[in-house]
């Protein structure tokens, strides 16, 4: 078995695999867990949710080795996901693996939560008033409305921000009203990642990269994405906050409300994902921490073990 570091009073140093989505990295994920004696902790908010598996390729029970996983399926889609929470429960759930001697490999690609959760972001209060006031809007006025007042008071939080996310939005608009500071403001200085975690980032030529995205895509549409959405509206999709919006899952219902065909709701949720794979890119290039390695190549796991042993 293949060495990590250890601190004698913690227990093994985490390894996070982050990067775009479609990117191979559930895969390295669990060949790390199995080569270094591992638990994975998700870290992609959607598999937060139980029963949203086909439009987030969330691994099956059979695909995930024997090996344990931790933050899948701790939500009902009702439930509204946010960054703070999942904050507190991953890291009880890292500090609990490294006191059982096992290493945590954290694996996803959903950007503010990697930051979350490695460099320890202690968020800005909220205020109920402001909060139910830009949901009002939301609500009344739907995403472009928040998005527009967003531009004219922050526009580089408005242009960080995924256009569909009209949730995060309201956090941003509700922290610059708050603090009287842009929101990116809030946000942690880049420095030593808790716990000294080791960051890798998974990436792939672009070309390919979206060649595997539409693949991706069209096996969710074969594979069931428009039953299991059925299904959770059955259970209270349409409810919830966040799991609604998630790529591929607004498609559909948009497709049920007669916005588009099902064709249709698969090319959006192509481009969508694309459109989201440019921006993780973005995100993650901008951190000199991240060992980058690629995901085509067949000798990826053993740099990567490298790195490691190197750290």
């Amino acid at each position: 078995m293949a060495a990590v570091k250890s601190d004698p009073a913690h227990g093994p140093t985490p390894i996070a695999v982050v990067g775009p989505t479609a990117t191979g990295k559930s895969d390295l994920g669990l060949d790390l867990a199995q080569r270094l004696g591992g638990e994975i902790v998700n870290i992609d908010a959607m598999q937060l949710y139980r029963g949203m598996d086909v439009g987030t390729a969330k691994l099956t029970i059979a695909e995930r080795r024997g090996i344990p996983h931790h933050q899948l399926d701790v939500l009902d889609v009702t439930e509204t996901a946010t960054v703070a929470r999942y904050q507190e429960s991953a890291v009880r759930d890292v500090e609990d693996i490294r006191a059982r001697g096992a290493v945590p490999i954290i694996v996803g690609g959903s950007m503010m939560y990697v930051q979350s959760l490695l460099d320890e972001w202690s968020f800005p209060a909220t205020d109920p008033q402001i909060r139910a006031h830009w949901e009002s809007v939301l609500a009344e006025g739907g995403v472009s409305a928040v998005r527009a007042e967003l531009e004219r008071v922050d526009p580089d939080a408005a242009a960080s921000i995924l256009p569909t996310d009209g949730r995060r939005m309201v956090r941003a608009l509700e922290v610059v009203q708050l603090t009287g500071k842009p929101f990116a403001a809030s946000a942690p200085t880049i420095g030593e990642p808790r716990w000294g975690a080791v960051i890798v980032g998974v990436d792939r030529e672009t070309t390919t990269l979206d060649a595997r995205i539409r693949l991706r895509t069209e096996l969710m549409f074969e594979r069931g994405l428009v039953d299991e959405v059925e299904h959770l509206v059955g259970v209270g999709l349409r409810d919830g906050v966040t799991a609604q919006r998630a790529i591929g899952y607004a498609q559909v219902l948009a497709m049920f409300d007669g916005e588009y065909d099902r064709a249709e709701a698969l090319e959006r949720t192509f481009i969508g994902t694309r459109r989201y794979v440019r921006r993780q890119r973005s995100w993650f290039r901008r951190d000199p921490r991240v060992h980058w390695v690629d995901g085509a190549d067949p000798a990826m796991l053993d740099g990567v073990l490298r790195v490691v042993e190197g750290n």
